[in-house]
């Protein structure tokens, strides 16, 4: 087991603002306003496994398209630096549309696991061991959980402007593990 707190931290850093519960925050009161009830639990459970599902068997996947992982690593790196400017500039580049009921459609799948996230999982695979990996995938849903338990007394806490100034300094963090993702990847990939 290559157990490194590091990596674990780095990990779990790149998937919480990949996920960015957090900014998601307004997304969860307007479904919980609309649907009167948020299955967290189930939300939170069915997210990881998507999460820890397609971390092993991604490569796979991949495999049989025919495309490696560094390859896929440096498209991850393109979502992931559009989803950071999107949170440092405030813009909005790619949302889905608002889903009308609230558990594992909407928010499991793809507010938690979405194309972001499964991406990111497969570009860490590429950099980190895996075992790592899960530790920052069990580390983001536990706090997944508890944020959408407490998304009202969070965003009452936090306010606009509170939730606004996490989103920018996530979105910076997250341009430069972009940055640093593509450049290791598009090495290795030339390389072959």
């Amino acid at each position: 087991m290559n157990f490194s707190f590091k990596e674990i931290v780095t990990a779990s850093m790149v998937l919480f603002a990949v996920i960015d519960i957090l900014g998601s925050i307004p997304i969860i009161i307007s479904l919980r306003n609309k649907v009167g009830h948020i299955q967290s639990e189930k939300a939170s459970i069915v997210a990881a496994c998507i999460m820890t599902a397609f971390l092993f068997v991604g490569e796979s996947i991949l495999g049989l398209i025919g495309i490696d992982v560094n390859s896929f690593a440096v498209a991850g790196a393109f979502v992931i630096f559009f989803l950071a400017l999107e949170m440092v500039l405030g813009i909005t580049l790619f949302k889905d549309d608002e889903p009308e009921s609230a558990s594992i459609v909407p928010i499991a799948f793809p507010l938690i696991a979405g194309a972001g996230t499964l991406t990111s999982i497969l570009a860490l695979r590429a950099e980190y061991h895996v075992e790592n990996i899960v530790v920052a995938i069990v580390v983001n849903i536990i706090f997944v959980y508890l944020v959408l338990k407490s998304s009202a007394k969070i965003e009452r806490v936090l306010g606009k402007n509170g939730l606004s100034v996490i989103r920018k300094v996530f979105g910076v963090i997250l341009l430069a593990i972009a940055v640093k993702l593509f450049a290791t990847n598009i090495n290795q990939m030339l390389a072959h």
